[in-house]
């Protein structure tokens, strides 16, 4: 069996357990420390607009941020990501505001445009569908190859997507065709209410990648360090047409799968309770502490002033003018099907009566 290593800088004390790579300045951890507690106060917001009915399903990224920030953070602007339904961080990284977020949790498709992005235009909106993305992933990554463009694309999944098909057949043309693929799996040990030992005998993740013929590495995906660092040099490699990368960033899902689950039903509470002992951004936080590079002072002011954003970006989703009810039809077919005309008339003649009645 193929040995792998896991790779952690910052453990869950805060402590060095690895020398630190040169880019991390003190400087850039503390705007790594900054950005995973906005996710993480955006991400409480979300689901308190779920549970007062102003949005819908929502699907928590709580004690995973960092492997979607890592991500994010190590992304360059011509960089394609194909992401999952937990990619808030990198997603807002990549251009994509908290407020058109909103819209897409809100049922809002324009939530899942490239309007609210500063240029992100080519990466694809969040993927439902368990490991389809990753079969999307290898096709844009074949273009860029063909094209002969050094660029990276990278494809996120959780750990329960690595049982699909599409994932196997997608990091094996990976490997045949030496693409420039980065496979991030976040193996927080639960898909829905199946754990990850109900999933796979493999001992990582990331052994996955042998079957391939690609290099697969095992991270702490609790240490922002470790994520960063590993998904920019698969990027490197990737953009340099060295082939693909299997990451597997190994987490835990302290919230439920999305506001729709309860998972106090199938969870242990020693489980979970044992879990937030490696919270990422408590870690990360005491090492700042220990470095004289934070204050309870800054802590304060930094959550009032996320405060401030979010409200002003919940704001601007929840006075969002109602999408054009013709669109679910002019949005679907590139030549409206002559059996729909019909229907769509009715359709936007019936929303503009009940308009004009709420008016």
């Amino acid at each position: 069996m193929n040995v792998i290593t896991k790779y952690q800088y910052i453990n869950e004390q805060g402590n060095v357990a690895n020398a630190l790579p040169p880019w991390a300045t003190d400087e850039k951890l503390i705007e790594f420390y900054k950005t995973l507690v906005l996710i993480r106060q955006s991400d409480k917001k979300a689901i308190a607009l779920q549970r007062t009915g102003q949005l819908g399903t929502y699907a928590s990224c709580l004690g995973q941020e960092a492997i979607s920030l890592g991500i994010g953070f190590a992304m360059d602007q011509t960089d394609v990501m194909a992401a999952y339904y937990r990619d808030q961080g990198a997603q807002y990284l990549r251009g994509y505001s908290l407020a058109a977020q909103l819209r897409y949790w809100g049922g809002d498709e324009r939530g899942s445009g490239p309007q609210d992005s500063f240029f992100a235009e080519q990466d694809f909106p969040n993927c439902i569908p368990i490991a389809t993305q990753i079969t999307h992933a290898a096709g844009i990554a074949t273009a860029i190859k063909i094209k002969g463009e050094k660029r990276g694309v990278v494809a996120t999944c959780g750990e329960g997507a690595t049982s699909r098909g599409d994932f196997y057949e997608s990091l094996n043309l990976a490997g045949v065709w030496q693409l420039p693929l980065v496979v991030v799996v976040n193996n927080n040990h639960w898909a829905i209410s199946t754990p990850s030992t109900l999933q796979t005998q493999t001992q990582h993740i990331a052994q996955k990648s042998t079957a391939a013929g690609i290099q697969g590495i095992t991270i702490d995906g609790n240490d922002i360090i470790a994520v960063y660092n590993a998904v920019q040099q698969a990027l490197i490699k990737a953009r340099q047409g060295k082939g693909a990368t299997l990451i597997e960033a190994e987490s835990y899902r302290l919230c439920d799968h999305t506001t729709a689950d309860d998972a106090t039903r199938y969870r242990k509470s020693d489980e979970v309770t044992a879990a937030w002992k490696k919270d990422p951004i408590k870690r990360l936080q005491n090492y700042l502490f220990q470095r004289s590079l934070w204050s309870p002072e800054k802590e304060q002011q930094l959550i009032e002033q996320h405060q401030q954003f979010i409200d002003s970006e919940v704001a601007a989703y929840l006075a969002t003018e109602p999408s054009n009810p013709a669109d679910c039809f002019d949005h679907l077919y590139e030549e409206l099907p002559y059996a729909l005309h019909e229907q769509r008339k009715h359709f936007v003649n019936k929303s503009v009566n009940a308009s004009n009645v709420g008016g």
